[in-house]
């Protein structure tokens, strides 16, 4: 971090920030999911344009909740955001030892399995609250690229990037589809979280929960590339820890419709979310961009 860039004024905040995170790294498990989940109710209230669009998002995904049900799951979506601090901490800043006795992997074959098969790999995640931790547990003990889009802060921009490459991570934004085509072919396994509403272009119109979403089309065009496969990975919070899982590589994609390939990721997107949907990132505008002629949803 260069002075001149990120000790203006400005960013003194940012660094007050910075500094509390490192010291939440160094809480216990339990002390950061107590103290987190008090932190997401006391946001609760205050969100309210965040706390709107969880409602929405789940009351359109979940039609069969009554309103008090809905009301029920973005309380606990909010607890999960509070901890979510502490993970994204846990992330930038927190030590490999203490990250790996949290984690319980399963089917991690899946993913050794194509390495060792010299194939191309692209491990499809979503948008679960741990995000940011199960990015930097895979680095535990694979080299890996993540694909990000760069913070609005630029110190704490750098702060996240320098923590994830100085544990082994290439970081490639995720505008850069030429980096990241290089990347696939060069071996080196990407991580690629593509269920958010980038708007209509560059996206399909598939089903996610049954609602007609816009859909990035770029993880399709990706595995187009020769020897590549895609590995579903799943990363969420446990009573005790974390559980780190793979899924076997799909087969027979790409096809040649891209509809299809979308409906195919979003509906292994829908599964998983099922295992825990208060966990997952409900306050995103995922069905901001509507077809033609249907209305907007916020």
């Amino acid at each position: 971090m260069k002075k001149q860039n990120f000790y203006h004024p400005k960013f003194i905040p940012t660094w007050f920030l910075i500094g509390f995170m490192k010291l939440g790294t160094k809480l216990p498990f339990a002390a950061q999911v107590f103290i987190g989940t008090g932190i997401g109710r006391l946001l609760y209230p205050l969100l309210s344009r965040f706390r709107k669009i969880a409602f929405i998002n789940i009351a359109h995904c979940f039609p069969d909740k009554s309103s008090i049900e809905v009301e029920s799951l973005v309380k606990q979506n909010f607890e999960a955001i509070g901890i979510s601090l502490f993970e994204t901490a846990n992330a930038y800043f927190g030590k490999s030892e203490k990250i790996q006795k949290l984690i319980t992997i399963h089917n991690e074959h899946h993913l050794t399995d194509a390495l060792n098969k010299k194939q191309n790999v692209i491990i499809l995640a979503a948008h679960f609250m741990p995000l940011m931790l199960g990015s930097r547990a895979l680095l535990l003990k694979h080299k890996v690229a993540n694909i990000y889009r760069p913070q609005n802060n630029a110190l704490f921009d750098e702060a996240m990037r320098k923590g994830f490459v100085s544990n082994g991570a290439t970081m490639i934004k995720t505008k850069d589809t030429r980096t990241m085509m290089k990347t696939i072919k060069s071996g080196l396994p990407i991580w690629y979280a593509p269920d958010q509403d980038l708007g209509e272009k560059n996206s399909v119109f598939a089903p996610f929960f049954n609602i007609q979403t816009a859909t990035i089309a770029a993880t399709a065009r990706l595995a187009k590339t020769p020897n590549t496969v895609v590995i579903p990975y799943f990363f969420i919070r446990t009573d005790k820890g974390y559980a780190m899982s793979f899924d076997a590589p799909l087969k027979d994609y790409p096809s040649s419709d891209a509809v299809d390939n979308a409906t195919r990721t979003n509906q292994i997107l829908h599964d998983q979310i099922l295992k825990a949907p208060e966990q997952y990132l409900w306050i995103h505008k995922r069905f901001k961009t509507r077809p033609k002629g249907e209305a907007y949803f916020y």
